[in-house]
């Protein structure tokens, strides 16, 4: 399927996954809608991409928490910008990993505000023009996590978990209305995912990585390319995207000289 001309919404496009994501759809001629929370970043990427790729660039410094500031932004949005044809629902983070008697509750909130409840007000403000039009196709960045628990994951594993089950049930809610649901799952990807975790312990986030070869943010934007050019009669339901040094969310092989743990950091 060409993707080319077509209007791709971005969450979380900043760093990681995102900015990936927003390169490889650039990179085919699509036109981009920006999200994040940092303007200085994303304008950047804007500036980039238009000047690489010759796309159209809209960013916005919003953060997904806010729903009123989600709903406002695309009820403004210009006639030629409107009409969305992928959504790529990336904005996500994880904090800490203390056992649940023991963790943060501002913490919680935070991932359950931006990896639940933002996911919803984006999907929910741009599906509607998806369904009326009887096309679109909304691509949710889920983890790992979503399908197999670990130590101290409880919270995060919740909301990724609940991003699996909305999926399914987004993809049933469509059924017939021509909008295509798909969710690319990955486990250990080496992007700012851990930094975030541990608050800026940037000494505990690399030995997430340490002994392996974790997965990039391009190998990600390049399964979600791979869902997003499906023909019309086909689509990538669930996708779990793993590093061939991990089996699963708790089963990573490292060098023996690697160091690491093997229950930290899991997307």
């Amino acid at each position: 399927m060409r993707l080319r001309g077509q209007r791709v919404l971005v969450t979380g496009a900043s760093s990681g996954i995102g900015e990936a994501c927003a390169r490889a759809f650039a990179g085919e001629g699509c036109h981009l809608l920006l999200v994040a929370r940092r303007r200085d970043r994303i304008d950047e990427l804007a500036r980039q991409c238009r000047e690489v790729h010759g796309v159209d660039v809209l960013p916005a410094a919003i953060d997904v928490r806010d729903r009123t500031a989600v709903e406002s932004w695309i009820d403004a949005l210009e006639s030629g910008w409107r009409d969305i044809d992928v959504l790529v629902n990336n904005a996500g983070l994880a904090r800490g990993l203390a056992p649940l008697h023991e963790g943060n509750v501002e913490d919680w909130d935070e991932m359950i505000d931006t990896n639940l409840k933002g996911l919803l007000y984006v999907t929910r403000s741009v599906l509607r023009g998806m369904v009326a039009r009887g096309r679109g196709h909304v691509i949710n960045i889920g983890s790992i996590a979503g399908h197999e628990s670990y130590l101290g994951g409880n919270v995060y594993c919740a909301t990724k978990r609940a991003v699996t089950g909305l999926t399914r049930a987004l993809a049933i809610d469509t059924l017939g209305s021509g909008v295509r649901v798909s969710s690319v799952d990955p486990g250990l990807v080496d992007t700012e995912f851990s930094d975030v975790r541990f608050h800026g312990d940037r000494g505990r986030a690399r030995s997430v990585y340490q002994g392996l070869r974790p997965l990039g943010a391009d190998d990600v934007a390049e399964a979600v390319m791979f869902c997003a050019t499906r023909p019309p009669h086909a689509n990538v339901r669930e996708m779990v995207l793993l590093s061939a040094d991990q089996a699963g969310s708790v089963h990573v092989h490292r060098e023996p000289s690697g160091g690491g743990d093997d229950s930290r950091g899991q997307i």
